[in-house]
This record gives C-alpha cells, structure tokens and sequence, in this order.
C-alpha cells in the first residue's frame, strides 16, 4: 500500500475554507482507508476579489488543518480576475511548490505518489518533475483541457504560437506522467482527435468524474434551508439555475426562451437564476427593457444553500454554451448535485456520453437554440408523472458518483503506479 499521498492543486485553497471540494473529498475518504494524504495549494483564495491569504513565515510554505488533513500553502502573489498578475500567481506557485515540496518531505517524510491535478498545466509540469526527483510516479489529472478549452470559447486562436507551445507542453505531459486521469468519459478520443495515440500510451488514461458527497448533500437541505418566497411558490413550476452569470455562460439564451414560453401562454412557468457574474446587471436591465417578468435574479448564495434550493425546483436546468467539447462527455459539478437533488433536469444541449441518457435522469436538448430548448421546458412541464420518474432516477444515479465510490477508483489507480 502506498500510503504517504500528495494532492497538488493550485486552487484547493478554496477548499480548505469550505472543508468541501474535490481533492478535499478525496483526502478524506483516503484516510478512512488507511491512507495519509497532503494536499498542495497556494495561498491565495481563487475567484475572490478580496483576496484572503494565508500567511506564509520566513520559509516557503505553511501548514494548516482541515478535519485532520494537513494542508500545505505555497507562497504566491495576489491576482483578480484574468489579469496578468493572474499569470504571475501561476508562475510563482509552480517555482515555490519546489522548495515547499523538499522542506516539507524534509519535516514530514516522502510522499509515495503524487497525483498533480490542473486547471493550468503549470501544476502537472511541477508533479511530474518534483516526482521525478523523489523517484516516484506522477498521476496526472486533467480536469480542464488547455488550451482546448480556452481556444474554443476564442481567447486564444487555435494556429498561434502561444497556442502551439501549449498544446506541445500538454502532449509532453501526457507523454510523462505515470497514469492520467481523466474527469470526462471521452479523454480517450481527445488523444486520438489530437493525433497523439502513437506518442502518448492509451493504457494510462483513467476515468473518474466529479461527483457529490451524498450524506453532506442530504444534511445541508436539512441544516441550511434558504428563505425564498419565489422558491417556495408552488403556483408555479420553478426551472432553476445555479452558477455564474458570465459570458461563457450565455444565460441571454434562457431569457429568450423564458419570453418564447410567455407568449405561448404558460404563466405558470418561470426561471429563478441563482449566482453573480459579470453579465448580471446587463441582463436584468434586459429584462425590464423588455418586459420580462418570468425570469427572476435571486443573486449570489452560499454554496451551503444550493442543495435545499435546487431540491425545491420542478426542474434543475443544467446550461452553458455549447461548444465541440461536449463529444467527449461532461462532469460540471453542479450536475452531480443536481441528480442528488431528485429532481428532473434539462439540459440545454447534446454531450457524447451523456449521463442523462445513460441513467434516464433528464431531458437533453438536440440543439442549442432557445426554441429547442422552450420545447423540451415544456414537454417536461407537461408530464409531470414522468419529471417525477425521471428526478427518482437521478437521485439514484448519484450514488454511482458519490466520493466514497469515486475514491475506491482513484485507490485503484495509485495503487497500479
């Protein structure tokens, strides 16, 4: 057994603060298991704009607990948004996770395995080279294809150079790393679209999806109940969303599939928005502008309260922009949270390997346009005995993806490095 365990994640910070997430997850259901996991993150919170810090002393890192598991800070720079002191806080995390990485083996003994998780690829390239120099393996997990998934929303152009470098940089990873995991059913295809199946060793690559934590799921709806008139209005068949209000997320094509529903006469359907972003106030003004009244903005809530609101919905609509992504699966977290909450969902477009056609657990539309999209809200609505079987079938879904299953996976993969 390989028990000494590190989880690098730049971003895990977050984590941390809300003892929930991911590697968090991971960590504690390793322990169970005999394991002794450490988790690696910076020390500055991710998608906070009043950037909380943990302070690092005179060395390179810090320690600190988390339900007994040891979390180790790495000194980085402060950052807000996409800015270039963004880049920076990349660039200084990967430099310092080396010295934090020797010092604490030094203080704690050596780790048995890493596993080096993105989002950037900055953290994989550290793993496989601070494994390297302990002679151990390096799992690579892949949660976020860059620069894949920055060049197809256009940040970057797929032929520059930049791009280029990237996709060179993301090919000698998987080429390097002992085992790599996958969050999305189809990585497989991503390597032979790429070309890369004659470099790169298909064997190594591994699927485990994000999931949910069922029993803090169930206890959140008990212990942190949100007040909600709207919510709570069941004269109307509330389609709820929940996550950011941002571009990439196109909520502008909900709003007009709230209107096309209004003027087919449904007044007993709405959509209550839950969460912030940088589109929120222009969308609001759209719709007085318009005089859309069936679409509400709850704003943004703590992720505690998402469970007891999203069980309360009569669908849970799962929506961002379609891209060529989507043929090599999906495992949004808010998904798993969804089949959690028992409660039809909607999907506003078509994935590969699709987890609603596979547990029969929602309605998936063919195309992203908003009046697809209206007609699949409205076939739901208007069987209400089948949006209750397929919530059921959900709800039984997710405890294939609970953490504790999802663990079990991630064991079988450190163990065969």
């Amino acid at each position: 057994m390989k028990h000494n365990i590190w989880l690098v994640n730049h971003y895990a910070t977050n984590m941390f603060f809300n003892q929930s997430g991911r590697h968090h997850w991971f960590a504690e259901n390793l322990r169970k298991k005999g394991y002794n996991p450490t988790i690696f993150c910076a020390n500055t919170m991710h998608n906070v704009h009043s950037q909380s810090t943990v302070k690092i002393p005179s060395g390179k890192y810090a320690v600190k607990y988390a339900n007994d598991i040891p979390y180790v800070f790495v000194k980085t720079v402060n950052y807000s948004g996409n800015s270039i002191q963004r880049v920076k806080n990349m660039l200084f995390f990967y430099k310092n996770l080396f010295p934090a990485a020797r010092g604490y083996a030094k203080d704690h003994g050596k780790p048995n395995v890493i596993l080096a998780s993105s989002v950037h690829p900055l953290t994989m390239v550290a793993g496989i080279q601070i494994a390297k120099e302990f002679h151990i393996p390096c799992i690579c997990e892949v949660r976020d294809l860059w620069p894949e998934s920055i060049v197809v929303y256009d940040v970057l152009k797929r032929n520059s150079i930049i791009t280029k470098l990237l996709y060179q940089g993301e090919k000698w990873i998987y080429k390097k790393a002992d085992s790599i995991v996958m969050t999305w059913e189809g990585g497989k295809d991503y390597i032979f679209d790429k070309g890369w199946d004659k470099i790169v060793d298909i064997k190594k690559l591994k699927h485990i999806s994000n999931g949910v934590v069922i029993d803090s799921f169930d206890n959140n709806c008990k212990e942190h109940k949100i007040e909600d008139n709207d919510l709570d209005d069941y004269r109307y068949k509330n389609i709820v969303y929940t996550g950011s209000i941002r571009k990439v997320n196109n909520i502008g094509i909900l709003l007009d599939v709230a209107k096309i529903i209004k003027e087919k006469g449904y007044n007993n359907i709405r959509f209550l928005i839950y969460g912030f972003g940088n589109e929120s106030a222009m969308l609001k003004n759209r719709c007085e502008k318009e005089g859309i009244k069936n679409v509400l903005f709850k704003g943004r809530v703590e992720k505690k309260y998402v469970p007891s609101i999203i069980k309360k919905a009569y669908i849970n609509i799962l929506h961002n922009s379609s891209t060529s992504l989507d043929k090599y699966g999906q495992s949004q977290n808010k998904l798993f949270e969804y089949l959690a909450a028992g409660k039809c969902i909607v999907q506003t477009y078509t994935t590969k390997y699709s987890i609603l056609e596979k547990y029969n657990c929602g309605i998936s539309t063919p195309v992203q346009n908003a009046e697809e999209i209206s007609k699949v809200v409205l076939e739901a609505c208007s069987d209400e005995n089948r949006c209750k079987l397929l919530g059921e079938n959900g709800r039984k879904a997710a405890y294939d993806f609970d953490f504790i299953k999802l663990t079990d996976k991630l064991i079988d993969v450190i163990e065969s490095v």
